[in-house]
């Protein structure tokens, strides 16, 4: 049986962001695993295969070479039928199985097979068994395997990832899936490690594997590790191990910190002595890993006393998580101020974050509120009671404890210990019980726990009936504290009564007595300071050694110890001796009660002066094994004091009271002690710090807690450097002990101090107390050994450094610096004084000012003492600090002195980045400032005050040194201008000496230039749809004022119309108001009710730099939605008339916002749909977000459709001005429209026009050619109009235009008549289309483009003719199309040809067309409409095909029913055939355009289609529906698609063409009218009288002939009297042919070779003209050339004669593209011809020279070389001749015109692009050395026929497949040279 994979769960925390991926993974490979181990038992399953259940391989395992091993195979019928199956053996010897046989099983039997293996050798087999079944055949595998080593894991795993020196780990499972002991071993490489790294695993058994992954670096680490596993470790098996290793990042910071410091302060603030205060801090880990880390405190050296703790030194932050450490603060030393620090150091060591803490001790503040208690007199065996008010101020408990035995003396405490709380006060009561009749009078110490002890002083007397001594009274107290500090204590008061009797003594202000002396003249002795408290307690006035003033009275021992005393009544005694120091004698007496077994004998007694008395001390204890502990008390005082009346109050002296200590206990030996139960508060103890050879002390507390009382004893003999007092006593159960310590270190080391503390007198209860002190110096250390180096400061400036100092010792340091006069002018430290707390280091600010450029050296003294307040700096330690630093000076500078911002829209912000380098070695504090220049088409003194438009981010700064620094510049341009800015600083020195170089001098740094941009949009293209076909884009242009709109695109916005920058709902007004000046009209045109919507597409496009948004806002768009309540239903018409247009949608804008980028264009489609009769108005906002606001009227009107309309866009015609004086005024157009849907006719009133003729003499300005006409509905009449102007004015004109059957309108004609020579050059008006040439918006499918669809000829004179070439291409590639040009307005027969006018364009073919004008004699504006009607290939063979159908189906219906009605009559189908007959080549010439009717007929008016009616109706209705439903109408024709073709330009008259143009007259073809067209007059005058054609010239009158004569006269007169007229008149013999050569009248001869008689008698007679004066200038000869040239005249006009009639003709037939040979060779002949005469006329003046008689040979050689010069003169006039005369220049205008057209096709097509770059190739030597047949041919040509054969010119082959000629000059003239001209007949 196999082991069953346990599959477990790895870590899913693997990469961030990727466990998704990882988690796919570890599912792809457990299940990879999961089906390698289950392959076993799905062996065993069953698969069916064509019916049968069976097993789809069978597998032997463990068997051996010899033995056979049987496995049955199993095969079941599945089916619900019989099945057959017959199977064949295994192929090899080592499966066997039964026989071949059929088997045959019944539905859900089976048949068991028995299969034999017997293998031979160890080895693997493998064979198959077939079964053969009705369906099919399938096989069975059988396989035999020897057991192999296999181990199976996943092949990816991916640890968790983990922070630097730190560790993750992740697991997976190896498992043994064959039955063989395997042995591993796993090879990997840092950092990963993996545990077992081997092992063994048994027979189908797993094992986990752990991945250690400690990364040393931040990396992504990948590493394949092998697995080594067999008997010889011969296989192997890789597994995928990777992780990520991140660096960590810890941020530490105080809980519940305002804000984040780079020294994060933990302050406890103020904290009770003894407690325990703990706050937190939190380690934020801001990485993606968890990230370890240690605490460490800072090492120092007063590590004796640590306050602060941090129990967690090592711990682990969660990625993305914090961590919060507790920090605890354990004061136990009042008042002083710690400061200690804690370093978090992540693993690795890689970074350290500093924690600093802080903490005050407090300790307690008790007070008594009385310091003095007065009991008064007391009569003897009374007592008296007084209270005492005991106060603690702070929030520590306080111990405190009377050092008294209540039980022994006079004065007793109810509580004499105690514990007073926080804020609290106790009153105690005190007793006053004296025994004997004395004064009294005691200083009581309150010893309180960490707190100096405080003093009680108590004063009573006590009088009996016998003894009445002085009375002590609270006065007395102060004079007896200055008299003994004074000395005068130790005289009785009797003595010092006499004394100041004697006038020895004497009384102060306050009476106290005051010794006189001869020396002090009046003035006191100097008084002994007072002690502090603790030093009056440890200074007993009865020991000579430890008293600070002499002593009084002194005793040989204090403190009795007798030990252990037993016995049954027998006392122990101890010796005491007093003294009596004074003058006087005194009184002792003990106070001791009689029961207490401590006594004192003699009871009272005596002492002379000076004189010493002996005294016993007995102890009689009573009981044994007790602990007995008691204080004596007694009283001295002077003996006189018995006696009040002795005593004076200013000699008044007080009494001394001793107290003696003793101790025993009665425990026998071997007894055991009393075990004590006691705590002490700190029995390691730290006194507080103290300079050497101070005093430290500090208080222990003993708290007996056991039900027995407690004795103690410290030997203070052990330990003699420290005191403590008490140092023996007995502390009474629940009670406690306060212990004063005193100690005085006089090393600076540290001072170890052990005190035995005895307990219950036994040396088993001894208890250690350790203290520690130290004798702390003021220890200051600075940074960096004392040195302080500044970096190169700038001189003027200030640098600033912090430098730190630290307070080594204990106590807190006052410090100074003092900085030298001369240093101080360039030295400063910040602060200057101050106090450093213990272990703090402060850092502090030094500041260097240099003021010149040098090196600077100085130093400071640091002072330092103790800043302990009963510490006096008596010494005060010096440091030294060595200062360096250096003044220096530098420079800015721009890394690009020249910044270009571009195109910054206006009104918004363009921010640059000005990078700032300082390349000098001292840091600069600078001011940028900044100095505007605008340029532009703008108003200097307008732009001068305004602001900068430059801003800087920071305008002042600091730069280090050698460093670059980025400053934001921000530009805000505010017009549309150029900006130029010139930016400067200057070096900012505020701590220099003079004030006025605090700034200095400005720099230049760079200079910035920026375009102020607004967006800009302009409409570039209009395309029509729907209704608006009709309409040519030169109307679209002009309806929606595209002109105009684009002009005021291009201003800058008002200020008004940038309140709203963008597109706003600003207005609850249904008509909002508008901001912007400029209206303009978007003329929809008009159509009949019903028609197409008017359609437009518009294309915008973004000319400017910035993007554009822009938005058609309606109305509606521009209103603020209001509630229904503020909504007011009170409208006016025109917002009724709004919401009627918004509500149907009749103008619509799709889409109506959008965005263009610069360079790019987008599509804006404009509807209007002519849904209801009448005119249609809505205001539209056309918005530019920060641009413009432009209001656009939309108009569109909709007509009945029986009405007569006409649209009028405008009441108002402006002509385009004319030059007065001009030879003839041009023809100019003014456009009807008819917009309705019958056709109109239209007649304009002439009356005005005379009225205005009359004004004028009788001058027409205004005509009107065609007054009356007709106009097709949806067309556009054009009215001739004529402006002729006699002044440089306006004229202005009003004319009614008629409309018959519709309504009238005055229009309003204007014209402007200018002067050219006053204006100039610049009288240009001439505004040709405004469309662009190339058409770049398309209609909706559209599939045929013009690459023009405007061709602008400019201006050109008349009698010319002008050609411009265009394409028609098609960019179907499956369909072709048939086109055909039509006239869209008239006359265009008459001035424009196009060839070819129609054809046909295969798909993706495109073909040249040709557009040709011919302008006439009258000079005229062109505006011409041409129409290419197209139509495409499957639509007009549907269309057919349907008509074919329909025609058949009409047939069979007429053959096959009784036709009782008129037939119908057959449509005449549209001849497209005719069209397409034509093919893609040229149809002729002559063929007119047709004119093309923008409308057809419109059918009768019937009612539309009514909704069905209901199932109800009668059975008539129903039968009529259904013979409605059978009628098949006739298909119609498709409507063709209409491109429109503007043709605009205008001709001059010769004269005026050449005035204006004199350089482009050549640049025109010129050629004659037929004379048909010459007799046709150019205009028609009408007479002022009747308005009637004027058909003859009237005759002037008398006063217009005279006048005519003298202007003649004068002017005649004036031209004989000017010289330059006659200078002129001979230059023009030098002239060339004056242009006006080709003017001349042309008239066809009857006979082509007529004789010279024939010729032109004008031409001839001007000619010979001409040729008289230049013959006036030859020096010889000139009788000869005079009598020659009639007859040369005479040839030469032959010459002229038939070569006009040549180009005539060859004029007429280039229309219709073909030359013929006939008229090549006719052409020759006449050249040949006109070369011969002119060879004959060399010949006969030749022999006429040679005629002359008395010849010599010199002049006979000089005649030769003349006649050679005169031959060369002949044939250089003839080529002039030639070159000027009209059929060259046909002929040169036809080549050229060849050439370019060829070359444009060849580029139309692809296969010359002429913007290519040029490139040089180096071609072969044109003569080979070799001769080849080539060369042999040359060779015996002549150099006549090389030359022509050189130049003849190549074929070029036309569209038609024609073979066109085009020869060049030099070609010709070679041609006439090798063949003669034949003689001229006759």
């Amino acid at each position: 049986m196999l082991a069953q994979l346990q599959t477990r769960a790895l870590e899913s925390n693997s990469f961030l962001g990727q466990s998704d991926k990882v988690s796919d993974k570890l599912r792809k490979d457990r299940h990879q695993i999961r089906t390698s181990l289950q392959s076993v038992k799905k062996a065993k399953k069953r698969d069916v295969v064509m019916g049968f259940e069976v097993r789809t391989f069978l597998h032997w395992q463990h068997w051996e070479p010899g033995k056979e091993i049987t496995k049955h195979l199993a095969l079941k019928n599945v089916k619900l039928k019989t099945q057959k199956v017959q199977f064949r053996p295994p192929s090899t010897p080592f499966f066997r199985t039964l026989f071949p046989q059929s088997v045959t099983l019944m539905s859900g039997t089976s048949f068991s097979l028995p299969i034999t293996f017997r293998p031979l050798e160890k080895r693997d087999y493998e064979d198959f068994i077939t079964f053969e079944a009705e369906e099919g055949s399938f096989s069975v595998v059988l396989r035999a395997t020897l057991p192999r080593h296999e181990l199976l894991f996943q092949e990816e795993l991916t640890i968790p990832t983990c922070a630097v020196h730190h560790s993750s780990e992740a697991s997976f499972v190896l498992h043994n899936a064959c039955d063989l002991q395997t042995s591993f071993r796993w090879e990997v490489s840092d950092p990963f490690t993996m545990t077992p790294a081997s092992g063994t695993l048994h027979p189908r058994c797993e094992t986990p594997i752990k991945v250690l992954f400690q990364p040393q670096m931040a990396l992504v680490h990948s590493v394949v590790a092998v697995c080594r596993f067999g008997v010889n470790e011969e296989y192997n098996k890789s597994i995928q191990l990777t992780s990520i290793a991140k660096y960590p990042h810890l941020v530490l910071r105080v809980a519940g910190a305002a804000s984040e410091e780079d020294e994060p302060l933990l302050d406890f603030g103020s904290a009770g002595v003894g407690a325990v205060v703990e706050k937190h801090i939190e380690i934020h880990n801001v990485s993606a890993v968890d990230s370890p880390f240690r605490i460490e405190r800072a090492t120092h050296s007063s590590q004796m006393d640590c306050h602060f703790f941090c129990d967690i030194e090592r711990s682990v932050v969660p990625a993305q998580g914090k961590l919060k450490i507790p920090v605890q603060f354990r004061p136990h030393i009042p008042g002083m101020e710690t400061v200690d620090y804690f370093h978090v150091i992540p693993a690795g060591n890689l970074t350290k974050s500093v924690l600093k803490v802080a903490g005050t001790c407090q300790g307690p503040r008790v007070s008594i509120l009385k310091s003095l208690m007065d009991f008064g007199l007391v009569n003897l065996g009374e007592q008296m009671l007084r209270t005492l008010e005991i106060t603690n101020s702070s929030d520590v408990p306080a111990h405190y404890q009377f050092d008294i035995d209540s039980s022994e003396s006079v004065f007793s405490f109810d509580h004499p210990y105690g514990i007073i709380g926080p804020r609290e006060t106790r009153t105690l009561q005190v007793t006053f019980a004296p025994r004997h009749p004395i004064p009294h009078y005691r200083r009581v110490a309150c010893l309180l726990h960490h707190q100096d002890p405080l003093f009680l002083d108590l004063i009573g007397t006590c009088h009996s009936d016998t003894e009445k001594p002085a009375i002590v009274l609270p006065k007395h107290l102060p004079l007896y504290r200055k008299n003994a500090i004074r000395g005068l204590t130790a005289y009785p008061p009797d003595v010092l009564n006499a004394m100041l009797q004697e006038g020895r003594l004497g009384k102060d202000a306050d009476g106290a007595l005051v010794l006189l002396t001869q020396e002090s003249d009046g003035e006191y002795p100097e008084e002994h300071g007072s002690m502090n408290s603790v030093s009056e307690f440890f200074n007993d006035e009865f020991s000579s050694d430890n008293t600070v003033l002499p002593p009084h009275v002194t005793a040989t021992k204090r403190d009795f110890d007798f030990g252990c005393s037993v016995g049954n009544g027998q006392k122990r005694s101890l010796p005491l001796s007093l003294t009596n120091h004074t003058k006087g004698k005194v009184s002792v007496i003990w106070t001791s009660n009689p029961d207490c077994p401590f006594q004192v004998t003699p009871q009272s007694t005596e002492i002379p002066p000076l004189k010493s008395t002996a005294f016993t001390v007995v102890f009689g204890p009573s009981q044994p094994n007790t602990l007995y502990a008691g204080e004596l008390e007694g009283f001295i005082f002077y003996k006189v004091l018995r006696d009040y009346r002795n005593v004076e109050d200013a000699t008044m002296c007080l009494p001394w009271c001793i107290t003696l200590h003793a101790r025993g206990h009665t425990f026998e030996r071997g007894h055991q002690h009393f075990v004590p139960s006691c705590t002490l508060d700190c029995p390691r103890a730290v006194f507080p710090p103290v300079k050497q050879n101070g005093q430290a002390q500090r208080t222990l507390l003993i708290q007996n807690t056991g039900p027995l009382p407690l004795a103690y004893a410290i030997d203070q003999t052990s330990c003699p450097s420290a005191q403590v007092k008490p140092a023996s006593g007995q502390i009474p159960s629940g009670s406690h002990q306060i212990l004063l310590l005193r100690t005085s270190p006089t090393q600076a080391g540290l001072t170890r101090h052990q005190l035995p503390l005895q307990l219950n007198f036994s040396p088993d209860f001894t208890q250690e107390i350790v203290l520690f002190s130290r004798a702390e110096a003021p220890q200051l250390v600075l940074e960096g050994d004392g040195k302080l180096f500044f970096k190169p400061t700038c001189v003027g400036t200030q640098s600033e450094r912090s430098y730190s100092l630290k307070n080594c010792s204990r106590f807190p340091l006052r410090f100074q610096w003092k900085i030298q006069q001369p240093d101080a002018s360039f030295i400063s430290v910040t602060p200057s004084s101050g106090t450093i707390r213990p272990n703090e280091s402060m850092v502090q600010t030094w500041s260097f000012v240099p003021q010149e450029e040098r090196k600077y050296f100085a130093k400071a003294t640091a002072l330092t003492w103790a800043a302990v307040e009963d510490l006096k700096p008596v010494e005060k330690m010096r440091y030294i600090l060595r200062i360096t630093g250096e003044g220096c000076r530098g420079t800015l500078s721009a890394l690009q002195e020249q910044v270009d911002l571009g195109d910054i829209l206006v009104g918004s912000f363009q921010s640059w980045d000005l990078p700032l380098s300082n390349d000098g070695d001292c840091t600069l504090e600078y001011t940028l400032s900044a100095k505007q220049e605008i340029n532009g088409p703008c108003d200097q003194e307008e732009v001068t005050h305004d602001p900068v438009a430059l801003e800087f981010e920071n305008s002042r700064g600091c730069l280090p040194a050698r460093t670059k620094l980025s400053i934001r510049v921000t530009a805000r341009p505010a017009r549309r201008l150029q900006y130029i800015w010139k930016i400067f600083y200057s070096i900012l020195t505020p701590k220099a000496l003079d004030p006025s170089n605090a700034v200095s001098k400005e720099h230049f740094l760079c200079c910035v230039t920026a375009q102020g941009v607004y967006p800009v949009l302009s409409i570039v293209d209009v395309c029509a749809a729907g209704s608006a076909t009709s309409l040519n884009k030169t109307q679209l242009w002009r309806l929606f004022s595209l002109e105009r709109i684009n002009t005021y695109l291009k201003r800058d916005p008002t200020p008004a119309e940038l309140i709203y920058r963008v597109p706003t709902r600003h207005s609850v007004r249904r008509c909002p108001p508008i901001n912007t000046p400029v209206l303009l009209d978007f003329n929809f045109g008009a159509a009949p009710v019903g028609s197409e919507p008017f359609v437009t597409f518009l294309l915008l496009e973004n000319r400017g730099v910035v993007p554009v948004n822009w938005e058609f806002l309606f109305p509606a768009d521009q209103q603020i939605e209001l509630e229904f309540w503020a909504e007011t239903f009170e409208f006016e018409q025109s917002e009724i008339h709004q919401m009627r247009i918004q509500d149907n949608k009749l103008f619509a804008a799709s889409p109506k916002s959008g965005t263009v980028n610069p360079g790019q264009q987008h599509t804006v489609q404009l509807s209007y749909r002519h849904d209801f009769v009448g005119i249609d108005r809505l205001p539209v906002l056309l918005k530019l977000s920060h641009g413009r606001e432009i209001l656009l009227n939309f108009i569109g009107v909709t007509v009945e459709k029986d009405q007569r309309y006409v649209h009028f866009t405008s009441t108002k015609h402006q002509f385009t001005p004319v030059a007065i004086g001009s030879s003839g005024p041009p023809k100019q157009i003014y456009e009807l429209y008819n917009g309705g849907a019958v056709a109109v006719i239209y007649e304009i009133q002439q009356e005005p026009l005379k009225a205005i003729q009359e004004e004028n003499y009788h001058h027409p300005v205004f005509q009107c050619l065609n007054p009356r006409g007709e106009i097709l509905p949806g067309a556009t009449a054009f009215v001739e109009w004529i402006f002729s102007p006699l002044e440089a004015k306006t004229y202005s004109v009003t004319v009614p235009v008629h409309i018959l059957g519709g309504d009238s309108v005055l229009v309003t004609f204007e014209g402007i008549g200018y002067d050219r020579d006053a204006l100039g050059d610049s009288a240009v008006f001439e505004n040709f289309s405004p469309l662009p040439a190339t058409p770049r918006l398309t209609a909706p499918g559209q599939q045929v483009l013009l690459s023009l669809q405007s061709v602008t000829f400019g201006d050109i004179p008349v009698f010319s003719k002008s050609s411009r070439l265009l394409f028609l291409n098609n960019t179907s590639r499956r369909e072709a199309a048939f086109f055909t040009w039509c006239a869209g307005s008239p006359h265009v027969n008459e001035a424009l040809h196009v060839s070819p006018a129609s054809g046909v364009l295969r798909p993706g073919e495109s073909t040249n067309v040709i557009v040709t004008l011919h302008t006439g004699e009258q000079a005229a504006f062109y505006t011409l409409d041409l129409v290419c009607e197209i139509f495409m290939e499957k639509a007009l063979a549907k269309y057919h095909q349907e008509l074919l159908e329909w025609e058949e189906e009409r047939e069979r219906q007429s053959l096959e029913f009784t036709i009782t009605e008129h037939g119908r009559e057959k449509k005449e189908s549209p001849a497209w055939h005719g069209l397409a007959s034509s093919g893609s080549g040229a149809s002729k010439g002559t063929q007119e355009l047709k004119e093309i009717r923008r409308y057809k007929t419109l059918p009768p008016i019937k009612n539309g289609e009514v909704s069905r009616p209901p199932a109800t109706r009668d059975r008539g209705s129903r039968r009529a529906e259904k013979e409605r439903q059978r009628f098949w109408p006739q298909p119609e024709h498709p409507d063709p698609l209409h491109l429109h073709l503007s043709v605009t330009g205008r001709s001059h008259h010769t004269q005026d063409f050449f005035n204006l143009l004199q350089n482009d007259f050549h640049r025109h073809f010129h050629y004659w009218l037929p004379k048909d067209r010459e007799e046709k007059p150019a205009h028609v005058d009408l007479q002022p009288e009747t308005g009637e054609s004027d058909a003859s010239q009237r005759k002037p009158t008398l006063q217009q002939q005279e006048l005519a004569v003298d202007i003649m006269a004068s002017v005649i007169q004036n031209l004989l009297d000017d010289p330059r007229f006659h200078e002129a008149i001979e230059q023009i013999g030098n002239d060339p042919l004056p242009y006006f050569s080709q003017l001349g009248t042309r008239e066809k001869p009857s006979n082509r070779g007529g004789t010279p008689g024939a010729k032109d008698t004008g031409s001839s007679e001007a000619r010979s003209d001409v040729l008289a004066i230049e013959g006036k200038r030859n020096e010889k000869g000139e009788t000869t050339r005079g009598e020659k040239e009639p007859s040369k005249r005479g040839e030469e006009g032959k010459e002229r004669h038939t070569e006009e009639e040549g180009e005539e003709h060859h004029t007429e037939e280039e229309g219709e593209g073909c030359h013929t040979e006939e008229e090549g060779e006719e052409r020759q002949t006449e050249e040949e011809g006109e070369e011969r005469h002119t060879e004959e006329e060399g010949e006969e003046r030749h022999t006429e020279e040679e005629g002359e008689e008395h010849v010599t040979d010199e002049e006979r050689g000089l005649a030769c070389a003349q006649t050679d010069v005169k031959s060369h003169t002949a044939q250089e006039e003839l080529k002039e001749k030639i070159k000027r005369s009209p059929g060259f220049a046909h002929l040169a205008e036809s080549v050229l015109e060849n050439t370019l057209q060829n070359i444009l096709i060849e580029a139309n097509r692809g296969e010359v692009v002429l913007t290519a770059r040029p490139r040089v190739i180096a071609l072969p030597p044109v003569t080979p050395r070799g001769i080849s047949p080539t060369s042999t041919a040359r060779t015996l040509s002549t150099p006549q026929n090389d030359q022509a054969t050189a130049d003849c010119p190549k074929p070029d082959i036309s569209d038609n497949g024609a073979r066109t000629v085009t020869p060049t000059r030099s070609q010709r003239a070679s041609f006439r040279s090798s063949h003669p001209a034949p003689q001229a007949p006759g």
